[in-house]
């Protein structure tokens, strides 16, 4: 297709400007840039070839795809190192999520015991169910408090949170903006290339109204997602735990379900339109 080019490149700057905004905004140069992009090219069409049956394409098949001249190319001898934790396999998050789930049908439950000697519930028997005995209870309680979303006092943890954001640990939010923006960009690819099967991506939008209005309706999204989200929680921890025990080695499949709302106060905006909804065919 004649333009096909310009509108691929055009979607890309619309995706790289929030990432240039971050990038900037933490001190990253158009050097860093310009390497990182580098080398996901090169893995990126790497994983290409694989996909078509090539197990290890040559340097001459990397170099056409990516446009990279063979010398750039052989310097590429490891991979990419990620210096930032996977959300998913945080024994906090866990324990953070199972502990809010449970709260869903007992509210008392806010509040815990670190230890107890019982047979009631505790801090230490949410943390070890969730890391499944992997972490130390301890080690866990002093993250969530470090991260301000448990309080502790007189041997007892309460949440003090309504869902797994740790605003006080840089790292952490970049981590979670990471996989987030990954995964809800991949399933938008993954439609757009014609990928099978299609993945539910949906948005609503609308311009012309009070950034007021805006806060009220990103309220009522935060309240239906609340509910949501314990459903999903409990049908994803219910999902794993059906996985025999002699499977679970070579059960590597995978999901992320998200929700966003975005808004601000467009400068020079167009006169007020009508609420508008994205239904693309995914």
């Amino acid at each position: 297709m004649e333009h096909r080019l310009d509108w691929a490149l055009a979607a890309c700057a619309r995706i790289l400007r929030p990432v240039v905004r971050l990038a900037l905004a933490m001190g990253v140069k158009h050097p860093h840039l310009e390497a990182l992009l580098r080398d996901l090219l090169i893995e990126e069409a790497q994983r290409t070839w694989r996909g078509q049956g090539v197990p290890k394409p040559n340097l001459s098949q990397i170099s056409v795809t990516t446009g990279l001249n063979r010398k750039v190319v052989t310097a590429k001898v490891r991979a990419t190192v990620d210096p930032l934790p996977h959300t998913e396999l945080s024994a906090a998050a866990k324990t953070f999520t199972l502990w809010l789930q449970m709260t869903t049908d007992d509210d008392t439950l806010r509040r815990l015991p670190v230890v107890t000697e019982g047979d009631g519930p505790s801090f230490e028997r949410v943390a070890r169910l969730a890391s499944r005995g992997n972490v130390h209870h301890r080690t866990i309680l002093d993250e969530l408090v470090r991260l301000q979303m448990v309080a502790e006092s007189d041997g007892t943890a309460e949440l003090t949170a309504d869902g797994f954001v740790p605003v006080e640990d840089l790292q952490s939010m970049l981590a979670f903006l990471g996989d987030n923006g990954r995964d809800h960009l991949l399933a938008a690819v993954s439609n757009t290339l014609g990928d099978t099967p299609r993945m539910l991506e949906r948005a609503v939008y609308a311009r012309g109204l009070t950034l007021a209005d805006c806060t009220a309706i990103e309220r009522l999204v935060r309240e239906r997602w609340a509910g949501l989200h314990h459903e999903l929680t409990r049908e994803m921890t219910q999902a794993v735990d059906r996985v025999p025990a002699e499977a679970k080695a070579t059960t590597n499949a995978r999901i992320r379900v998200g929700i966003y709302t975005y808004y601000e106060d467009e400068e020079g905006a167009s006169a007020p339109g009508a609420a508008q909804k994205k239904e693309s065919p995914r």
